[in-house]
């Protein structure tokens, strides 16, 4: 009786021991690659909640670990993944011991504007990219630092844009601002003059904005109540190349006479619009999309001003379904204008 008694209790301490050795395996687990390498000093550093992998000693990921908060940041971290997880606030200092950082990945998070400091970046004057797209935005963070290249606001609740929030940014090159609730910006954009691509698609914008960098190139304005465009508007930049236009009000009378008539844009985009004829073009633009408008006729002066052999457009792109005109409507002669074109959809 006794011999069974004391292999009971045996056996009891055993699986009590075999659970706490399960409750308690995952953090051994996380600890144990402190082990690794020799006890690696940016390996040491690295916070429990994220990996620091010893082929890429100047990043941390910590995406997708249902974090609500951001962890310590070693000083030697150029690079920090975030994203995916619950974070909703970034307190002032949080940065403060890795001014060396290039890259913070934010997005798809919580965050909220009155839960982030002023000055949350203000000491990172090497950061290059910051990517807060996908969260809980209403305004622009400030003080956001004058070396950022690339900044991704998109897909937020961003409603005003302040004259002071992209204040000596002079080489932001890249700003999506796509997805919010924007209706104006003023001239917010005028002292960004390394800036080439700015998208905004999918705001509550009435008109083009204006004071745009000289450098632009590429301009996305589509999913907005754009009911026109200003005389004379893409002369004043000569960089523009890429312009999208589609899903807005753009009507006929909205529309001055030669326009889009500047060679150096390459493609134009107006599908799903108003218009109810072809805007003439430059012989230069390669990409023309107007499908699913309301175009009755189809005029070959907007492509080629006369019917020379020597006169013709370098469009390899044209749609024109979705509208009022079938392909009966195209002469004979846009063989010779439209000779780059391989089909025409109508």
């Amino acid at each position: 009786m006794r011999t069974l008694l004391f292999l009971l209790t045996v056996q009891l301490m055993d699986m009590s021991l075999s659970y706490r050795h399960s409750q308690f395996q995952w953090l051994s687990r996380l600890r144990g690659r402190r082990w690794q390498a020799s006890w690696q000093a940016e390996e040491v550093d690295c916070p429990l909640e994220c990996d620091c992998p010893s082929n890429f000693p100047t990043a941390m990921y910590c995406h997708s670990r249902n974090l609500q908060h951001i962890p310590f940041v070693p000083s030697h971290i150029k690079y920090v993944y975030l994203q995916r997880n619950w974070i909703t606030g970034i307190q002032d200092g949080v940065f403060d011991n890795a001014t060396s950082l290039v890259w913070v990945v934010l997005f798809h998070n919580q965050l909220n504007s009155d839960k982030i400091g002023k000055n949350v970046f203000s000491k990172l004057k090497n950061l290059d990219r910051l990517l807060l797209d996908h969260n809980e935005l209403t305004h622009v963070p400030a003080n956001l630092p004058k070396s950022i290249t690339d900044l991704r606001l998109d897909h937020n609740k961003i409603s005003k844009v302040l004259p002071s929030s992209f204040e000596g940014m002079v080489n932001l090159t890249t700003l999506h601002l796509q997805g919010n609730e924007i209706e104006d910006v003023g001239g917010v954009f005028e002292g960004l003059k390394s800036l080439t691509t700015l998208d905004m698609r999918k705001n509550k914008l009435r008109k083009i904005p204006g004071n745009l960098p000289e450098l632009l190139q590429q301009l996305y304005l589509g999913f907005n109540s754009i009911e026109s465009v200003p005389a004379g508007f893409f002369t004043k930049y000569p960089q523009l190349q890429f312009v999208r236009l589609a899903h807005n009000k753009v009507t006929d009378k909205g529309l001055p006479s030669n326009v889009f008539n500047v060679s150096t844009l390459v493609e134009l985009d107006l599908s799903f619009n108003k218009l109810e004829k072809i805007p003439v073009v430059s012989k230069n633009l390669e990409y023309l999309y107007l499908q699913a408008n309301k175009i009755k006729e189809f005029s070959l002066r907007s492509f080629c001003g006369t019917n020379d052999m020597t006169d013709f457009s370098k469009l390899s792109v044209l749609r024109l379904d979705a509208n009022q005109i079938s392909a009966g409507d195209i002469p004979a002669e846009a063989a010779y204008c439209l000779r780059r074109v391989a089909f025409i959809d109508v």
